[in-house]
């Protein structure tokens, strides 16, 4: 799942491609390197992030949506019912939720549905970060979800643990280390570690400082490569072409035949 933020102030690209030419030609590239899904959001979820009215964030997604969905699969990422049911209509076929709330506009429209995991809003998410037992309590939550949206009619419902949403660097270790707990659910995980905080702490640049947003690859590809190894159904992320060439490796390393087979 390629990222496309079509907003002013994402914490990764904000302001890059705002202009919905610009979005489109990069959603256009991210096909290129071998996207599988588009996931376009007219709102920043970054830590702090203030919220956009229903109209602007139709405004940014609706023309890029409609450009791209002839050639693409699309996700709508929003937390409104009113811009997740334009999207749909403008050509997108899943939701990408981070408020998990928005399974009716799913059901309604028989369009496929992911839930992910969030304390709060982005505005306040990472003012209470205690959790007795992270991997847990995200499994709950999570499975409640999802029992929800099965009794509304969702067919296909995916789920994210939230890496990075109301969570601290360790939180996102832990349960990328347990992702079987969230597998064991019998729904198709999505991972989204790209270029998020936590890995720039971790891989710090050589003054010792965090390392910058566009110094976070190698990071985040390993994030991905270790979500894949440990059956993550789909990654989402701003770097595809380098995250593609890594999943290749991995399904070769897969498929390879065990030592002393017959060739």
């Amino acid at each position: 799942m390629g990222v496309l933020n079509v907003t002013p102030d994402s914490f990764s690209d904000g302001g890059k491609w705002f202009d919905p030419d610009a979005a489109v030609q990069h959603g256009m590239e991210l096909i290129a390197q071998g996207a599988d899904v588009i996931d376009v959001g007219g709102e920043s979820s970054r830590p702090g992030a203030a919220p956009v009215a229903e109209d602007e964030e139709r405004r940014r997604v609706l023309p890029v949506i409609q450009a791209l969905a002839p050639r693409v699969r699309v996700s709508i990422d929003t937390r409104k019912a009113a811009v997740a049911e334009a999207a749909l209509e403008a050509g997108a076929s899943l939701v990408n939720d981070i408020s998990a709330s928005l399974w009716p506009v799913a059901a309604a429209a028989g369009a496929g549905w992911i839930a992910m995991h969030m304390r709060g809003e982005p505005a306040t998410m990472q003012h209470d970060v205690h959790y007795d037992d992270v991997v847990s309590e995200v499994r709950q939550f999570l499975l409640s979800r999802v029992g929800r949206a099965e009794a509304a009619g969702v067919q296909e419902i995916w789920i994210d643990p939230g890496i990075g949403f109301g969570k601290t660097a360790e939180h996102n270790l832990v349960l990328l280390r347990h992702l079987d707990a969230l597998i064991s659910i019998g729904r198709p995980v999505v991972v989204g570690s790209s270029r998020k905080s936590f890995i720039g702490r971790l891989t710090p640049a050589a003054d010792g400082n965090p390392a910058p947003v566009d110094d976070r690859l190698e990071g985040s590809v390993a994030t991905a490569v270790w979500a894949m190894v440990q059956g993550a159904a789909m990654v989402r992320v701003h770097d595809v072409g380098p995250t593609r060439r890594a999943a290749a490796l991995v399904d070769a390393a897969r498929a390879a035949a065990p030592l002393g087979a017959a060739r």
